[in-house]
């Protein structure tokens, strides 16, 4: 394995005092003893909730070559523990990111906004990576360890790296997006997500612009034109001195316009038009939020300097991510069905989504679209009536049966009509074998909720329950 960083480099971006026996340098870097790899640096970061020191002497004995430890806490360690010491061991991390950054030659993009976020991520990794080695944040690490450690880990050689930015408070994203510096910098759209800590839209719109201020000069925003909050956003750009805004959309003045799509259970085919270029392709993964993102994806490619043909191609092997519309055929009693996983988060924009994508999968003859749903949370005193109007999209999907657990999803539960509910419960647990026992073949269910609601249990639950149908299972594709 190559080096990602030498000791003496790392040591200085730190001002890092070593002791024991340390390795001339590291192959990559981790802040979790489970899936830490042979030779990697340990960062012993304090959580909400733990104690990154307390995992030192588990990193070790797992193969770590050194441990990054603060200076107040080293004489918890043997005099011979391969060690760096630092004054603040998330500062150092933060110190080793700026140093990432400077030496760094690739164009680098990041990505914000309400919704979004990581598949957008995800597609620009593989949109990229065709044209040359790209690096991008693993899983959603976009907050303020996430960030710093994924530009820690960006290779020297990369020519393009791409950082998932998050925020749930104002202040947060000004930061995180100084360290990464972005030349393009990506607003997928403004919802109605975190709402209880912000209040309005408006706010919410305000807090993403932060990302504006970290744009490298002669760079570009690319932003959601057809999003109510898109004039905001635009002069937010402007007024941080962006002088290239790039719009998406459908929207007729959008310079990264679609033309035409077709959407299937599946996929889709999209054609549009990306800063002057005609482009048809396909897009693996199903959904019309994704397409309308793959414009935005295909607008940073060309604004980066990429290939934008063989970007457009590489997007046929999309696939959604586990828990984020990942798709698997269940073997029930006399048939098939599909599971839907949509478990890892929801808000009111990605429950509509998701909730039209059930609409759009095919059923077997006798097959109903199950929609097994949990609480969306952070909402605040909308939340009642923001879960109380999905029964809409729901009767335009013509969703057959509708499951609910969680407080705020009674609201849902009661504007439902009698023949669409399948089944509430106070709690996920409680829902559980309702689900199970109700599916049956053909079927298409859909599982989705904020985290805290718990929802990724029930989506275990019908796996246990339902061995996955391997002669129809498609092997995601990993980039």
């Amino acid at each position: 394995m190559s080096a990602l960083w030498t000791l003496e480099a790392m040591s200085a971006a730190m001002r890092a005092e070593g002791q024991g026996a340390l390795p001339k340098d590291v192959p990559g870097i981790s802040i979790d003893t489970r899936t830490i790899q042979k030779g990697e640096a340990f960062f012993a970061i304090q959580g909400d909730n733990r104690d990154g020191h307390d995992f030192v002497e588990a990193a070790l004995k797992a193969g770590a070559g050194l441990a990054v430890v603060a200076r107040a806490k080293r004489d918890k360690f043997p005099k011979s523990a391969p060690l760096l010491a630092v004054d603040d061991v998330l500062e150092g991390l933060r110190d080793l990111a700026r140093a990432a950054r400077a030496r760094s030659h690739a164009k680098i993009i990041a990505v914000t906004g309400s919704v979004g976020k990581t598949g957008t991520k995800e597609a620009l990794r593989l949109a990229l990576s065709g044209d040359g080695e790209t690096h991008a944040s693993a899983a959603s690490y976009n907050n303020h360890w996430g960030v710093p450690l994924s530009l820690a880990r960006c290779p020297q050689s990369a020519k393009f790296a791409v950082f998932e930015i998050g925020m749930n408070h104002a202040g947060e994203i000004t930061p995180l997006v100084k360290l990464v510096r972005p030349h393009v910098a990506i607003v997928t759209a403004i919802e109605p997500v975190h709402l209880e800590y912000f209040g309005s839209l408006e706010k919410i719109a305000d807090a993403k612009a932060e990302i504006f201020s970290g744009i490298e000069p002669g760079g570009a925003a690319v932003l959601n034109r057809d999003n109510a909050q898109y004039p905001r956003l635009a002069k937010a750009a402007s007024g941080a001195g962006v002088k290239r805004i790039v719009s998406f959309g459908e929207h007729a003045e959008a310079e990264a316009k679609l033309i035409k799509m077709s959407l299937h259970p599946d996929c889709s085919t999209v054609q549009a038009k990306i800063l002057g270029a005609e482009v048809t392709y396909k897009l693996g993964a199903p959904g019309r939020h994704l397409v309308l993102n793959s414009l935005a994806v295909l607008a940073a490619v060309s604004l980066s300097g990429a290939d934008l043909a063989l970007a457009a191609v590489a997007l046929a092997r999309l696939k959604p991510a586990t828990g984020r519309g990942s798709r698997a055929v269940l073997d029930v009693a006399n048939g098939t069905a599909l599971l839907i996983d949509e478990s890892y988060n929801a808000n009111p924009a990605s429950m509509r989504a998701a909730v039209a994508l059930l609409g759009q999968a095919d059923v077997g003859a006798h097959g109903r679209r199950i929609a097994v749903l949990g609480d969306m949370l952070e909402l605040g005193p909308q939340g009642a009536t923001l879960h109380r109007e999905l029964a809409g999209p729901i009767a335009e999907a013509g969703i057959d049966l509708v499951f609910c657990s969680g407080p705020l999803m009674r609201s849902l539960w009661e504007a439902l009509p009698s023949a669409r509910r399948g089944g509430y419960a106070e709690t996920s647990a409680g829902l559980e074998s309702g689900v199970v026992s109700a599916i049956g073949a053909g079927d298409a269910v859909m599982v989705k909720g904020s985290l805290g609601s718990k929802m990724g249990p029930i989506v275990k639950a019908l796996e246990r329950q339902f061995p996955r149908h391997a002669a129809l299972e498609e092997a995601p594709v990993q980039s």
